[in-house]
């Protein structure tokens, strides 16, 4: 981390590369270090895409809460893997809208808890928690997530470039229709991840990022893949895409350039 104020947490090993931590530094960020920076770096020189794919992504987030919060009414927002805190994160799209929306963002990494409860500290609406995102009931029984959501009014639940972090084995769609089980009639579920038609993309990235990453990886997925996430659920338009073109602020807005690889998805509503 480059000269934050926060310290490192001690069972950090900070020369095995962090999902997170890349994500922070293709965005821009300070919050990642030397092994963070040299996998992202041997990244694009496969995929060159990748930068423009995480802030393309970043934008699409923004997008997505801004648009449940104006246009739908929804105060409340659990991220899951929200990764490190950074501009325009979802407590700050959503209570631009709604000074009262509640946030729970949810991550495994302790360098993410450290840094959101620094950054949250003085926001009692809003909330950070060390947990896996594939523990639903650990997550819904969580005392700051009782505190901050009521599951009897609607909630998006956000699974924005995480699921490919999470392998077959644990079963991704499984995850996604256990949380919309829990959710109030009115809930949003909004998910992305990375998808690739290309076999030898998806089988590089995939052994890649499992090798670089200590196996804290699932799988670059095919488009197919991402429809069986939202399955029962109503999507809205303009249905499952390349999330540059999910509701563009305007036509100029920036698009994927390249498509070796693409981040993909959309958002559902539960009846």
């Amino acid at each position: 981390m480059s000269n934050g104020d926060t310290s490192i947490p001690k069972n950090i090993d900070v020369n095995v590369p962090s999902v997170a931590r890349m994500y922070d530094y293709y965005l821009g960020g300070k919050d990642n270090y030397p092994a963070d920076r040299v996998a992202c770096e041997q990244l694009l020189e496969h995929v060159p895409s990748t930068k423009v794919l995480a802030v393309n992504n970043r934008r699409f987030l923004r997008r997505v809460v801004h648009h449940l919060a104006s246009e739908y009414g929804i105060r409340q927002f659990i991220d899951h893997g929200s990764g490190l805190p950074t501009q325009d994160n979802v407590h700050q799209v959503a209570q631009l809208v709604d000074r009262d929306s509640r946030v729970v963002y949810i991550d495994n990494d302790p360098i993410v808890l450290a840094h959101g409860k620094a950054i949250l500290e003085e926001n009692d609406r809003t909330a950070v928690i060390q947990a896996d995102m594939r523990d639903t009931e650990g997550i819904f029984g969580h005392p700051e997530v009782r505190r901050l959501i009521d599951f009897e009014e609607p909630v998006a639940a956000l699974f924005v470039s995480v699921l490919h972090c999470i392998p077959d084995r644990d079963d991704p769609a499984d995850l996604v229709r256990r949380t919309a089980a829990r959710l109030a009639p009115g809930s949003f579920l909004v998910v992305c991840q990375l998808v690739s038609e290309d076999a030898a993309t998806r089988d590089f990235v995939t052994d890649f990022m499992a090798k670089s990453t200590g196996d804290q990886w699932g799988r670059v997925r095919q488009q197919a893949d991402v429809h069986t996430f939202l399955e029962g659920l109503d999507i809205l338009e303009p249905g499952l895409v390349e999330v540059s073109t999910w509701r563009p602020d305007s036509d100029l807005a920036p698009k994927q350039a390249t498509r070796e690889w693409i981040e993909f998805g959309g958002v559902a509503r539960k009846w």
